[in-house]
């Protein structure tokens, strides 16, 4: 009979973890309302009047049931230092739904607000295909090594999470370096700064006052209102018949939700590893219910168990963390106090605390595996490099095009990749690479783990899957479509097969390589 737990909601281990994902959330919400405001034009009543407290209520409800899974949990194995998992917007599918749902909407007919709609109503949709990812979660979860699910996580990491924000920080040192000392000292040093002042916390505060003394910030109220949490259905409606009166959008709709959903597979996964066991289903209806729920409320962003829990359990967070996120944040974007901090908080200073949630996620996930499997979280995370170099190499064009440069190319016009090959820049490997980029890490690092494992017949099914997502356009190519063949799917039928046949055939053993 399991021992009665003690446990308790909070611990001094959840000040730290709070200001992490604090700034994690709070990052998002700034990049996302900046985008939505100087790319897309939406008026500020959309962005901190419906956006932002939409994105509020369904961060609050998501943890809510995360704080009773961590509590259940907790009672049923006796333990008194459950963490619960953090939860948030997903950091690169805000991103795909910004670029790839939003902005073409707004791009073709500059209306804001039907940009806006549209946004809801994928954000509605593709809620319902995030829960339906308990059907196929578990299973995937059971056959899937975790080398494949971590290392694709550490691939977002890396990219999106930490090289990003290490940007953000050499582009302003002043206040960058500032923070990112006292986050070295407080998180990875651990050693304690002045009052036994939290590190995330620290590091905000004296990155916002250099801000306010170089002006980099100001003290500005604009936006700031009081802004309740609404229903729009009225608007729900147009932007789903919008959806399907256009369904080349699903193309885009349909497989990042499939990410969605193996995000949050990959980090209910990097939870279990840090030895808090949580119900993969369970958590992909939680999430898909919470999308929808922003998206009735006005944000257009899924949400998803966050990147990030065993640096949390390390730092003996429980639930008070989480807790804290949810209704701090519901308050401010009430309040409209996210504007005032939008307006006042740096970038700069909240991107060491990022850059030190990757690093610690990324070294986590390498001594969570056998030795061996640490070459398969490796390639996990190389499709995620050619993600972040299409996404810049693209950000590069627009900029140029906003300048009023004439007559650009798209990185797919022939000549364009012909040019690009010439300075040794393989255009069309990066862009199949990056397409589905999440799948394609899992894929490849789950088939060199099992072939290090000798366990073919797994790394030969994997490659035939791979196949077939190949052939529909779930991965490597940039819409869906009917079966077709290329050389990719020639080559992962390649492999698969050589997988499922050889060893049959084959006493495969392996090398001696000790000298």
């Amino acid at each position: 009979m399991t021992e009665k737990s003690n446990y308790q909601l909070t611990n001094r281990g959840d000040l730290s973890a709070f200001w992490a994902l604090f700034t994690d959330n709070l990052t998002n919400l700034i990049v996302l309302s900046g985008i939505c405001k100087f790319v897309f034009n939406m008026p500020t009543e959309i962005v901190f009047g419906r956006i932002v407290p939409g994105a509020a209520i369904a961060i609050l409800a998501g943890v809510l049931v995360y704080t009773f899974m961590a509590k259940r949990l907790a009672e049923k194995t006796g333990r008194n230092d459950v963490t619960a998992l953090p939860y948030g917007i997903s950091t690169p599918v805000m991103f795909v739904y910004l670029f790839g749902v939003i902005g073409p909407i707004y791009w073709a007919t500059n209306d804001a607000e039907l940009a806006w709609q549209v946004g809801i109503g994928a954000g509605f949709i593709g809620g319902i295909v995030a829960a339906l990812g308990a059907v196929v979660g578990p299973f995937l979860k059971r056959v899937t090594p975790r080398a494949g699910m971590l290392g694709t996580l550490c691939g977002i990491a890396l990219v999106f999470i930490g090289s990003d924000s290490f940007a953000s920080i050499i582009e302003n040192p002043i206040i960058g370096f500032a923070s990112l000392m006292i986050i070295i000292w407080g998180l990875v040093g651990n050693f304690r700064l002045p009052f036994n002042m939290p590190a995330g916390l620290a590091a905000l505060i004296v990155g916002t006052v250099i801000a306010l003394i170089l002006g980099e910030t100001s003290i500005s109220f604009e936006g700031v209102a009081f802004n309740p949490p609404i229903p729009y259905f009225g608007d729900l409606i147009v932007g789903i018949q919008h959806l399907f009166n256009h369904s080349e959008l699903f193309l885009v709709l349909i497989p990042v939700q499939v990410y969605n959903f193996i995000e949050t597979m990959n980090n209910v996964e990097s939870a279990d590893s840090a030895g808090d066991s949580y119900s993969v289903g369970a958590c992909q209806v939680t999430d898909g219910a919470g999308t929808m729920v922003g998206a009735l409320f006005g944000s257009p962003f899924p949400t998803t168990v966050y990147i990030g829990h065993p640096v949390y359990s390390a730092m003996n967070a429980r639930c008070g963390y989480i807790l804290a996120v949810g209704l701090i944040f519901f308050l401010a974007a009430t309040f409209g106090l996210l504007a005032f901090l939008n307006n006042l908080v740096p970038l700069s200073a909240a991107a060491p605390i990022l850059v030190f949630l990757a690093i610690t996620l990324i070294s986590h996930s390498a001594a969570s595996v056998k030795k061996s499997h640490v070459i398969a979280i490796i390639i996990s995370m190389i499709p995620h490099v050619s993600g972040f170099v299409m996404v810049k190499w693209t950000a590069m064009l627009n900029a140029l095009r906003n300048m009023g440069t004439e007559n650009l190319p798209n990185l797919t016009d022939a000549e364009m990749i012909a040019a690009m090959s010439q300075q040794g820049a393989h255009l069309i490997g990066h862009q199949a690479l990056s397409q589905g980029a999440i799948i394609t890490g899992l894929f490849w690092g789950a088939i060199v783990a099992n072939v290090i494992d000798a366990k073919f017949k797994y790394a030969g099914w994997f490659s035939i899957v791979a196949a077939l997502m190949t052939s529909i356009g779930i991965v490597h190519s940039a819409s869906l479509h009917l079966p077709a063949f290329n050389g990719i799917v020639i080559g992962y039928t390649i492999m698969g097969l050589f997988l499922l046949i050889y060893p049959r055939f084959v006493d495969v053993k392996k090398l001696d390589l000790t000298f």
